[in-house]
């Protein structure tokens, strides 16, 4: 029988089917598994780096340096060779406070003071006390609205130096008129505070002014002299709000060489630090 001459042509299609090579191991998922390790380590890094100070950046450092002592004083052993620092004017070690510098300062001389448990002990109730202080000027928020929003300006701190009360701008409140040492009425206020709060202790007492860093680059910075301009004006607030003179140890104008941000040109750098000072400094 003879097909119709306009029948579509038949294809047969054949597929071949390749299988697989088998299991080739997993070694590739441990090396990507280090890969990726490496990198969120790298971005922990970039990321602190960032958020952190130089001083933050050298406590870090020093804590995962097994080669730099703890304390300068002690180590935590008892007598001679006990665990002292090694680290004095002389190659040899001494029971004793050490120095760190070939020509130490006064503060930092080596000095025959064995590190005694009673010393330890006063130290600690010190730091103690300063928080405390801390606790109260802090806990005046909750008695008003008015408490509260003049809070918003102060933050504190204790440090190596003492019981830090940090008083800052904030874009709707400044603490001085203009760029003047005239303090506002909530600086008054605030500094009435802090004194009142200070006098629960007879620690010396130092004040530093700090300063934003203008837009502009000025032939003479006006920071210097404004900032220690406004160091004496609350100086003088302290004074006339309780703080015997005699407790005033030092002021000082910083300028805009310590921004408190990263931005060394924020309004939060405009501050002035209260420090309520250790008695060993």
């Amino acid at each position: 029988m003879v097909g119709q001459s306009n029948a579509a042509p038949v294809i047969i299609k054949r597929k071949k089917i390749i299988k697989g090579g088998g299991h080739h191991g997993g070694a590739w998922k441990v090396a990507y598994a280090d890969f990726v390790t490496a990198m969120m380590a790298f971005f922990m890094l970039m990321w602190l780096l960032n958020a952190t100070t130089e001083k933050q950046r050298k406590g870090i450092s020093d804590y995962f340096s097994p080669t730099i002592a703890v304390s300068r004083i002690s180590g935590g052993g008892d007598g001679m060779f006990g665990g002292d620092s090694t680290f004095t004017e002389q190659t040899m070690a001494h029971n004793g406070t050490g120095a760190s510098a070939r020509t130490p300062t006064e503060a930092e001389k080596a000095r025959g003071e064995a590190a005694t448990g009673e010393a330890a002990a006063a130290a600690a109730a010190e730091q103690g006390r300063m928080a405390q202080i801390a606790q109260a000027l802090m806990a005046q928020g909750g008695e008003s609205m008015t408490m509260e929003r003049m809070l918003r300006h102060v933050v504190t701190k204790v440090t190596d130096e003492g019981l830090v009360v940090e008083i800052f701008d904030l874009p709707d409140a400044p603490l001085f008129v203009d760029d003047t040492a005239e303090p506002t009425g909530e600086t008054r206020k605030i500094t009435a505070l802090i004194a009142e709060v200070l006098q629960l202790a007879q620690n010396q007492v130092a004040v530093n002014g700090h300063m934003r860093r203008l837009p502009i680059t000025l032939k003479n910075n006006p920071a210097w002299d404004l900032t220690a301009a406004r160091a004496q004006a609350l100086r003088q607030m302290l004074e006339s709000d309780g703080i015997d003179a005699t407790r005033m140890a030092r002021i000082s104008g910083h300028a805009d060489r310590k921004p408190a941000t990263q931005d060394p040109s924020a309004i939060r750098n405009n501050r002035m630090e209260i420090i309520l000072l250790r008695k060993d400094r």
